[in-house]
């Protein structure tokens, strides 16, 4: 009887040990930053994850953005693909984006039945303002076309109008 509790007892323990909460995060971060695109006049978040665990079939990745011109957070959710080793989070558009300001970000990986696997946040901070940004976009089109409304008669203005925001 004695030698059965011996043998018994380690397999337990190890039992015990497989049964761990919470595993290793899924998803790591790799990368941030504000993405101006000149020509369309627009800006948006990146942010890239990493994969470094497999997660069950059907999990998305859940992002919210801070709104820089205030309001609601913008929301984006991604199906998260046993193949890909890689997730880019692209924002909505956005606007009033201030230098050295620092905007937060929080990612939640959500399984398939709900719970949430994983949690991070993070912040991007911009080098330039969105005024750097023109107030409309200089082409249209699939053709990337100049935009007539930018373009009088063809011709580049002296100037271009940059994007404001309104005040706060």
């Amino acid at each position: 009887m004695r030698t059965s509790r011996l043998i018994l007892l380690p397999l337990l323990l190890s039992l015990a040990a497989c049964q761990r909460e919470t595993g290793p995060d899924p998803l790591k971060l790799t990368g941030k930053m504000f993405v101006f695109n000149y020509r369309l006049a627009y800006a948006t978040y990146m942010v890239t994850l990493d994969r470094t665990e497999p997660v069950p079939e059907g999990s998305v990745v859940r992002a919210e953005f801070e709104n820089p011109a205030g309001g609601a957070p913008l929301t984006l959710e991604r199906k998260l693909f046993a193949n890909l080793t890689r997730v880019a989070l692209e924002s909505p558009d956005i606007s009033c984006v201030r230098k050295g300001v620092p905007y937060k970000v929080a990612i939640r990986v959500v399984g398939p039945d709900g719970a949430v696997l994983q949690s991070l946040e993070t912040q991007v901070t911009s080098n330039v303002d969105q005024s750097i940004l023109p107030a409309k976009a200089l082409v249209v089109g699939p053709g990337y076309d100049k935009n007539p409304e930018v373009f009088k008669d063809g011709k580049a203005p002296e100037r271009f109008e940059t994007a404001a925001c309104p005040a706060s």
